[in-house]
This record gives structure tokens, C-alpha cells and sequence, in this order.
């Protein structure tokens, strides 16, 4: 389950890897919520994650939030989205549930 967190950023001691580097090692169901108008996670490496994931054969699904930001889920913001922050909370539940989490 990943909100908005970093896909691809410079190396560095304690993250020498990117998520994207590592999607053919995720051994669980992956659910990504992101802001098509993030400027930190872009609409270009989110594709490439999803692109990743799918060659992986690893099940997932990656939704984007056209008119949201970067921290959108943040109430305490001012990106804070409501619309999508609702969609999004409302799909990570359903995915825990249906994968056996909650």
C-alpha cells in the first residue's frame, strides 16, 4: 500500500534502491495512490512502476488522482484533496479486505 510515497529518488545509504528497482521483489498485492499533479512522484514514473509491477507478473493496482497533489491524504495541508482522499481511503480498505487484511 503505498500513498503517494517515492517511487525514484537519488541513491543514498540508507535507501540504495528505489521501489521501482525493486518491483519484480514485491511478494505482496500492491495498491498505489497518486496525485496527477504531484510534482515530487511524477505521472512519468508512476507509469514506469506500473509497467514494472505488470512485467513482474506481481498483482497490483496503481490509481491516479488527476486533479490531486502531492499529500493529498492530508487533512492538515493545503493539498489536502477531499474527493480523492475519500476515493482513496475507500479503496485501501477494500483492498486490505479483500486481501485478507482486514
Amino acid at each position: 500500500m503505498a500513498w503517494y510515497g517515492p517511487l525514484e529518488s537519488p541513491p543514498s545509504e540508507i535507501r540504495p534502491k528505489n521501489p521501482i528497482d525493486l518491483a519484480n521483489q514485491i511478494n505482496v498485492p500492491m495498491l498505489g495512490l497518486y496525485g496527477g499533479k504531484d510534482m515530487k512522484i511524477t505521472a512519468a514514473q508512476v507509469e514506469q512502476m506500473r509497467v514494472a509491477l505488470k512485467a513482474a507478473g506481481k498483482p497490483s493496482e496503481i490509481v491516479m488522482y488527476p486533479d490531486a497533489g502531492h499529500g493529498f491524504n492530508a487533512d492538515y495541508r493545503p493539498s489536502y484533496n477531499p474527493q480523492a482522499a475519500k476515493d482513496g481511503w475507500k479503496r485501501m480498505l477494500a483492498w486490505f479486505k479483500d486481501h485478507g487484511v482486514a
